[in-house]
């Protein structure tokens, strides 16, 4: 009988027409929760003036919404390890495309709050499952560039949503457009088809005729070789307290730095996601353009994470990173001043870059930096804490607008996170980094974003 290690055989695949497919599902789904994400924004102006709520209150929707993504994130990825990686894909974005819906013909901010947090656990809980499934089933050697790719759909999601309201609000009401982020509930069928079950969960559960299956999607010849016998990887034993071993070996500075950095980026992302439209209004445009500079922040955020994660590999991720953040800290606070619109418009497309690029590459820098064993709870405590800065974001921006302050102040005080978050990557101590160690020990002084 012939011994096959799927891990191998995924690795070392070509690219084939089964990985464009899943390529597109995957960046659908998550063009989908882009556009479910940042429609609250776009309403926000029109719901405050139908019900007569507060800036205050209208920010504390946004947070709770966030509240809701994070509980999806812990909630649905430990039912992933249960459940399995596609069937969690499936239920995440029923749960976010239905309760959107639901939200459209909501008649007070209570039923409203109600659905936009059930869909908010739904989003959260969809991003983290597409990105493992993504890492687990393409070639090694283009992973990244496709889990970049994938990544994305978010912002490709954003400016949908910028534009579709933009057509929307003004004739047929804040209604239509979470109308529309119920369609995730019509790709249901065809996801069900097009994405296949991860094929690490299926050999766990004892699944491997299964398993063989997907693998032969990937490599035909599997399924032309006769009786094989998949090995199951190794299941690494889990220590306890794992967060603790984050804080040795001279890497608890850091690890605080890296959180800071990872806070700052989120207060960034969900002041302008929630905020934007409401913030250009009060600096004197009217709702049409406040939508187009939702969908530019968006540009921005796609040609920051292209443009610059490329860079990482020729000047490394501080020289990329601190200074893209100071840019946006910079952007944020001219652009209260600014008369002229296509002055806005690049301004604003730098903050997307220093805000959802940033935090794009970012997640690369914090997996290259400690040692694999600890990689993914580096990654989900860094996202974990980055969060607490989303939640906080759309409540404190209400804040300030509740005190009518000059459009100024309000972006002066949305950058200082922006300088947080550059100083905070400027103290990583990269010395203690596993990739300088294995640039030492080869003499390659590049960084490779994986």
């Amino acid at each position: 009988m012939k011994q096959i290690h799927p891990a191998d055989v995924i690795d070392n695949s070509p690219v084939r027409s089964f990985h464009i497919w899943l390529m597109i599902w995957l960046f659908l789904v998550i063009t989908l929760d882009g556009y479910d994400v940042v429609i609250y924004g776009a309403s926000v102006p029109l719901l405050i003036q139908e019900w007569g709520i507060s800036d205050v209150t209208a920010g504390a929707i946004g947070s709770y919404t966030v509240i809701g993504t994070a509980i999806g994130a812990v909630l649905f990825g430990m039912l992933a390890d249960r459940m399995g990686r596609k069937k969690i894909i499936l239920l995440t974005t029923f749960l976010f495309g239905f309760f959107t819906f639901l939200a459209g013909f909501a008649p007070n901010p209570i039923l409203f709050t109600i659905s936009r947090v059930i869909a908010g656990i739904g989003l959260g809980g969809v991003m983290p499952n597409v990105i493992a499934l993504a890492t687990e089933m393409f070639p090694k050697r283009v992973r990244t560039a496709i889990v970049a790719s994938i990544f994305c759909g978010y912002s490709v999601g954003a400016i949908a949503a910028a534009l579709t309201s933009r057509a929307l609000l003004p004739t047929v009401g804040w209604e239509s457009i979470y109308w529309i982020g119920g369609v995730p509930v019509l790709f249901l069928p065809f996801l069900m088809k097009g994405v296949p079950e991860s094929v690490g969960f299926l050999l766990e559960k004892g699944r491997e005729e299964e398993a063989q299956k997907v693998l032969a999607l990937i490599d035909p010849h599997i399924s032309h070789d006769g009786v094989v016998e998949l090995v199951k990887p190794e299941r690494k034993t889990q220590v306890s307290l794992p967060i603790v071993k984050l804080f040795t070996e001279h890497r608890a500075f850091s690890t605080v730095m890296f959180w800071l950095s990872c806070f700052s980026s989120f207060v960034l992302i969900y002041s302008m996601n929630t905020w934007l439209p409401r913030l250009m209004m009060k600096a004197g445009y009217d709702l049409s353009s406040s939508l187009a500079f939702t969908a530019v922040m968006q540009i921005g955020a796609i040609i920051g994470t292209v443009v610059f994660g490329p860079l990482v590999n020729k000047w490394g991720f501080k020289r990329v990173l601190v200074p893209l953040f100071f840019c946006g800290a910079v952007a944020l606070s001219l652009i209260g001043f600014m008369s002229s619109t296509i002055v806005a418009f690049a301004l604003i497309a730098i903050i997307g870059a220093a805000s959802v690029g940033v935090q794009n590459i970012a997640n690369a820098f914090v997996s290259q930096y400690y040692p694999e064993v600890m990689r993914s709870t580096a990654l989900g405590s860094t996202m974990a804490f980055g969060r607490i800065g989303g939640i906080v974001a759309p409540t404190f921006v209400g804040v300030l607008l509740s005190f009518n302050l000059p459009p100024q102040y309000n972006f002066a005080a949305i950058a200082s996170a922006a300088v947080l978050g550059g100083l905070a990557v400027l103290l990583v101590q990269e010395k203690y980094a596993i990739y300088r160690n294995e640039q030492a020990k080869t003499g390659n002084g590049q960084v490779t974003v994986s």
